[in-house]
């Protein structure tokens, strides 16, 4: 199993859209590369520099990071800077948090072809997970509790399946 982490907004939807893939064996939605204290949802609204994310262990003989990436790519705006639909505020930038110096040739690769077709240099952070904060039990699966719940990414996204 690899690990990588995904920034890509509010943390609901990412984690709900990555959920749904094969390959994916387990996803944690938490809190990545801010300050070293342990922060609560409160603090992170409130900009304490930390950005939503999601842990995304996979298996790569299933889904290789090229493939997760593109997916990743495929429901964010990566020009868009401390937001993503509605959300605003430092804590729904975009990031790819890498785990392994050898993830960093896929990453590099996914953002020269998306900065490619978009014409234009995108705005993802890039970086080594410095840390990670598991939110609040209530914000695991969210959507899965709550079907209803807000979202940025658009539902037909979360429906994909494979």
């Amino acid at each position: 199993m690899k690990e990588i982490y995904l920034a890509g907004g509010c943390f609901w939807g990412v984690q709900a859209f990555l959920d749904q893939f094969d390959g994916v064996a387990e996803t944690e939605v938490g809190y990545a590369n801010g300050p070293d204290a342990a922060p609560s949802y409160q603090d992170v609204c409130a900009s304490s520099g930390h950005a939503e994310a999601v842990r995304v262990r996979y298996d790569e003989n299933i889904m290789p990071l090229k493939t997760l990436l593109e997916k990743y790519f495929s429901v964010i705006d990566p020009l868009s800077v401390n937001r993503q639909g509605g959300d605003a505020g430092i804590q729904y930038r975009t990031g790819i948090y890498y785990t392994d110096m050898d993830q960093l040739i896929e990453i590099e690769a996914a953002w020269k072809k998306v900065e490619k077709a978009l014409g234009a240099t995108p705005v993802v952070e890039v970086g080594p997970i410095v840390n990670f904060f598991p939110a609040e039990e209530y914000h695991q699966k969210y959507l899965e509790k709550n079907p209803g719940g807000y979202c940025h990414i658009p539902r037909s996204m979360l429906k994909l399946k494979g």
